[in-house]
């Protein structure tokens, strides 16, 4: 299932502010060597996470799924000189290319990368620390993610989740990922602590505030 055509996803790029030299660099190298390189954000959510940044002045952000490190390092450059950001990965390979690239950055001081599986970092953070938290990590896992990062999220935080659509399979859901996507909507939707908006952009971005 396709949202919206490659044409007026371009438009909508055309229209939107650019990426800097540095992640257009970082998601031209993902798109020739990752093996499953649509698992960037991309600008459009990208933009949409330093709208969000910019405009609540949010300083402390989690981040669950950093991938190659493209979002991580959007939301650092939207971020003032005193703000930070945790971001959660699993896998050593992505662990390492982020890196280099945070490395090459002037905003990469203000990421701190947690190495390991993020159910058991969400455990070491304080409850009630962060302004923004950003998911997007493996979807079998997105309840138990909210559930554990909703309590780590300040009274006025706002939590963006990524990919809350799955190409339209969360209509009729059959596999475990689609189910739990589901069940992640159905849990925000049903908590009164929270305010939720579910967009149909890119693959679905779910974004709630916490009362």
């Amino acid at each position: 299932m396709n949202l919206i055509s490659k044409e007026i996803e371009q438009y909508c790029l055309n229209q939107s502010q650019p990426d800097t030299g540095l992640l257009q660099a970082l998601v031209n190298k993902t798109l020739k060597e990752e093996e499953i390189p649509q698992m960037l954000s991309g600008p459009l959510v990208g933009g949409l996470l330093q709208l969000l940044i910019k405009i609540t002045g949010a300083k402390n952000i989690l981040e669950i799924g950093m991938f190659t490190g493209y979002s991580t390092l959007k939301m650092a450059e939207a971020l003032p000189e005193d703000g930070e950001i945790h971001t959660c990965e699993l896998m050593e390979k992505h662990v390492k290319t982020a890196e280099s690239w945070f490395n090459k950055s002037n905003d990469g001081y203000k990421i701190t990368i947690h190495h390991g599986r993020a159910i058991d970092q969400l455990n070491s953070f304080k409850i009630g620390s962060f302004d923004l938290i950003f998911i997007d990590a493996d979807k079998i896992n997105y309840p138990e993610y909210y559930r554990r990062s909703t309590t780590l999220l300040k009274v006025g935080g706002i939590a963006v989740l990524d990919n809350m659509l799955w190409d339209g399979e969360v209509l009729n859901p059959k596999d475990g990922n689609a189910k739990a996507l589901r069940e992640t909507a159905e849990l925000i939707k049903n908590n009164h602590r929270l305010e939720s908006l579910l967009l149909p952009v890119r693959d679905g971005i779910l974004i709630y505030r916490k009362l």
